[in-house]
């Protein structure tokens, strides 16, 4: 439960950086993903696999530790396109509906059970994040096709985690981890190359943005989620997402003098709420 809540606040802090770049959003993405490998690779080198990790032994296997990074790309380029095509507040509120897909994913396909008392604290949490996000007229001035990209967004990120859910009952985070990342970097690329006029950023400033977004928010919060997805339910690990716009909202106004009002204030204690709530369902 604490690598899970460490996970959502470090992921949390990623507006932040993706704001602060200084390349476009699908290079960002790229770098967030590309650079995570240093830290992962690194880690590796240093330890010893445990004696409870298998080594993939087929072409199933493969494909399987290959496939949440497939996921994870098309979700980071799927919001990020979302966010220049709607509004901030349709494409958060609509990119955060992961759990939703999680738990309905999870009910059709490995007969998950839902408990009355999980759902409810799902409902709350999101209603939460609708009250950050300035309440239902907030959410009115956006674009049909940009929400709609945004919520494909949430379907595949809900993919991302199922999928990973799935793989730590047979393989170690860091290999999990490695595989994913470095998959989600091959799609990043050409998408990249495609959509952006520039990859590098310009300065020293705008390399430690891409650094503490790779660093931090994948290489820590990720790692951290999928070590927490071998010990919870992938539904409810999937809520940590709901928790983005809280730790992002108190970021903001530390680190860049963003004013949180009293809708922020209240919708980020209703999400942690309704966490708690779910918590015990």
């Amino acid at each position: 439960m604490t690598a899970l809540l460490l996970g959502g606040g470090a992921i949390g802090g990623s507006p932040i950086f993706v704001r602060l770049s200084e390349v476009g959003p699908m290079a960002t993405a790229f770098w967030r993903v590309a650079l995570a490998l240093i830290p992962l690779v690194a880690w590796s080198w240093l330890r010893n696999w445990p004696a409870s990790d298998k080594r993939p032994q087929q072409f199933s296997d493969y494909a399987m530790l290959i496939l949440p990074g497939v996921f994870l790309a098309i979700d980071l380029a799927a919001w990020h396109l979302a966010l220049t095509m709607t509004s901030v507040a349709n494409a958060t509120l609509l990119a955060n509906l992961a759990p939703v897909f999680v738990t309905l994913a999870g009910w059709a396909l490995f007969r998950a059970p839902v408990s009355g008392v999980f759902v409810a604290g799902l409902a709350t949490a999101i209603a939460g994040v609708v009250i950050l996000k300035g309440g239902p007229t907030a959410l009115a001035g956006g674009d049909v096709l940009g929400d709609g990209i945004a919520v494909v967004a949430a379907m595949f990120y809900a993919g991302y985690i199922l999928a990973i859910g799935k793989l730590r009952s047979r393989f170690d985070t860091n290999r999990i981890m490695i595989w994913s990342t470095a998959s989600a970097a091959v799609c990043m690329l050409p998408i990249t190359l495609v959509a952006e006029p520039s990859l590098f950023p310009a300065s020293a400033f705008g390399w430690a943005m891409v650094f503490g977004l790779a660093f931090v928010s994948h290489a820590g919060g990720q790692v951290a989620i999928t070590y927490a997805l071998a010990y919870l339910p992938a539904a409810f690990s999937s809520l940590t997402l709901l928790l983005q716009p809280v730790v992002a909202a108190i970021l903001a106004w530390v680190l860049l003098s963003e004013p949180v009002g009293l809708n922020q204030a209240i919708g980020g204690a209703i999400v942690l709420v309704g966490i708690l709530i779910a918590r015990r369902g």
